[in-house]
């Protein structure tokens, strides 16, 4: 130590450098370790830190408090770009009943949290720590630190303490109470497992070749087939005495014609029972020229506007039936409005499906690299956002967003509008996992090292036994309720159910957990749901539990 201290004396900005990449680097590879199958994941960091603390490592404050703040700036930015274009369309049909049943989730930890902090008489700094590491939330660390920052800096670190005292505990009992879920209702929860088996794309797409032999049929356009919007149906291209052509809303129907519909199986089902009967010719087999192509919107003056605007099908002959946005996949009408980055099935001649990609951009290069210039105007004006004071009735001061929240509600906002001008604020995967990534390990590396020097004394002197209890009670209590109230009362699918669990507590390994026991992508459909909206209430109420209660 005292020769690294030679070595650094004069170089206070390598040696604070040369501290973090160490706390980092150990802590991923603590965070990859296994235990009975579950491992700490990013948080390992955070031991790290607390471990190294505890030895006297450390670096200068100022430079620790940037370090923090700016990887704190750079995640919550990250989680916003990559929940924001699916925030706002989580509220509808069954998304509404998971996202309520998780805001429940969210208002009993809270609840738990300051039934805890009466009974047991931890400070308000201490059971905010409890309460994200309960939840396995690092955003609500962060947002909570920022906040307890503000009123006492020292408070900050109490927070530290029990955010890591809890978090272990957090995700035994979240993976403990799915198992026990499925011991109360342990036929239905097997009747759900069977059924994840039999239908291991859960909601997917299918297509039918279907004849038409409904006489009633005969003479009508396609557009005027009784349903066909109502059941969400695409008829992708038809066969005719023979020739196969694309099938357009005008297309015109006649008796003994084959229809390739693409839609749910429960849709198509019902739509065959409306045309006809399953045909044995699969028009995706026999020989032809028409063809079916993935293309990547990409071209920045068609972002925004409608199919039907860029006159996909009347100008180039062809029609999209399908698209994948944010690995979720869903049928299109003329109205659907393009956004960057959306994967579109495109049905037509060989050559007209080449102009209409050019049309659309189709350069997956683009996708690869990131516009930096809306990412830094959009992290600017997340801070001028957080900044801005707001009067709340019943507070004596102002509140702020903050670092944590104001860049948050941006980057939610832009990622969703996604275009503005000649700025696309699309962030690709690659490089949103990179910021994220780099963001949280920065903040719990300073975190970490922070709270290094009083975590042991806490644990092993203090009451430290008594946090890691009662945490655990605020992580297990909210979701044994709502989870058998929702599996008893709505008859909740149990793949479903684990997976809004795991979201309501934003926790991958519990997700990762549910996932092992079915092949049904259910689980990761019920969380993807909950998550945005659990996102910005973890955040919120670990901010305002500092405000209402804090001395």
């Amino acid at each position: 130590m005292e020769l690294l201290t030679a070595l650094f004396s004069s170089q206070p900005v390598a040696w604070s450098v040369f501290v973090i990449m160490l706390v980092a680097a150990g802590g991923l590879a603590i965070g990859n370790l296994k235990l009975f199958g579950i491992n700490l994941g990013i948080a390992g960091v955070l031991f790290s830190g607390i471990l190294l603390g505890h030895f006297g490592l450390e670096i200068d404050h100022g430079t620790l408090e940037f370090l923090r703040d700016f990887g704190l700036i750079l995640f919550v930015y990250s989680i916003g770009t990559q929940v924001g274009p699916g925030f706002f369309s989580s509220f509808r049909k069954q998304g509404i009943r998971l996202n309520l049943l998780a805001a429940a989730v969210v208002l009993g930890g809270v609840g738990v949290t300051l039934a805890v902090a009466r009974l047991a008489g931890f400070d308000i700094a201490t059971a905010v720590g409890m309460y994200s590491g309960a939840v396995t939330n690092t955003p609500s660390l962060a947002a909570a630190q920022q906040t307890l920052g503000a009123i006492n800096p020292e408070a900050a670190n109490a927070a530290s303490v029990g955010y890591a005292l809890a978090y272990p505990g957090a995700i035994l009992g979240i993976i403990l109470t799915m198992v026990l879920i499925r011991r109360l209702f342990r036929g239905q929860a097997a009747q759900d497992l069977a059924a994840a088996e039999t239908d291991k794309a859960g909601s997917g797409l299918s297509n039918f070749n279907i004849r038409v032999d409904n006489r009633n049929l005969e003479g009508l356009k396609i557009c005027e087939i009784p349903a066909l919007n109502e059941l969400g149906v695409v008829v992708s291209r038809y066969s005719h005495e023979g020739s196969i052509a694309v099938a357009h809303d005008d297309t015109v129907l006649h008796a003994g014609d084959v229809l390739l519909a693409v839609g749910r199986e429960e849709s198509l089902k019902k739509f065959m029972l409306v045309v006809g009967s399953k045909s044995e010719m699969d028009l995706k087999k026999l020989p032809s020229r028409i063809i079916h192509s993935r293309v990547i919107v990409t071209r920045k003056d068609v972002i925004g506007r409608t199919l039907d605007e860029i006159k996909l099908e009347s100008q180039y002959d062809v029609v999209a039936t399908r698209v994948a946005r944010a690995d979720v996949e869903f049928l299109v009408s003329d109205s659907y409005v393009l956004q960057f980055a959306d994967n579109l099935v495109i049905v037509g001649d060989e050559a007209a499906v080449a102009k209409a990609g050019a049309l659309l951009g189709n350069s997956p290069k683009d996708l690869n690299h990131p516009q930096l210039i809306p990412a830094f105007i959009g992290i600017a004006a997340g801070v001028l956002l957080g900044s801005i004071p707001i009067a709340i009735p019943g507070l004596g001061a102002p509140v702020k967003l903050g670092l944590a929240g104001g860049p948050l509600i941006m980057a939610i906002l832009l990622s969703y509008i996604q275009h503005i001008g000649p700025l696309d604020w699309y962030l690709p995967p690659a490089g949103n996992l990179m910021l994220r990534e780099l963001g949280i390990t920065l903040f719990l590396s300073c975190v970490g090292l922070k709270a290094g020097g009083k975590f042991f004394e806490t644990l092993l002197n203090g009451n430290g036994m008594y946090i890691v209890l009662f945490s655990f009670l605020i992580t297990v209590l909210p979701i044994v309720v709502v989870g058998i109230f929702a599996k008893a009362k709505f008859k909740l699918n149990y793949m479903s159910l684990c997976g809004a669990l795991a979201g309501s507590m934003t926790d991958p390994p519990a997700l990762a957990f549910s996932n092992a026991m079915s092949p049904s992508n259910l689980s990761a459909m019920s969380y993807a749901t909950v998550y945005p909206l659990v996102m910005i209430l973890r955040v919120i109420s670990a901010q305002v539990l500092v405000l209402l209660f804090m001395k």
